[in-house]
């Protein structure tokens, strides 16, 4: 059988942690920035763990971990 492939744009997103939760990036970190006070701005550099509802989802997406 085939090896299954990785949703690539979904590989670019989403990393697998140690654990097995999947990373992502924080939303609303792009535009309107002057609007947004310097913590909520520094807030959105980190990462966040994908919500438990969207994980069956990305291991569709990302067969081998990514």
């Amino acid at each position: 059988m085939p090896k299954m492939k990785s949703n690539r744009s979904a590989a670019k997103r989403f990393k697998r942690t140690g654990t097995g939760k999947v990373k992502r990036a924080q939303a609303y970190g792009r535009h309107h920035l002057g609007v947004k006070n310097r913590k909520r701005k520094r807030r959105l550099h980190s990462s966040a763990i994908a919500k438990s509802t969207e994980q069956r989802q990305l291991a569709r997406l990302l067969p081998y971990g990514a």
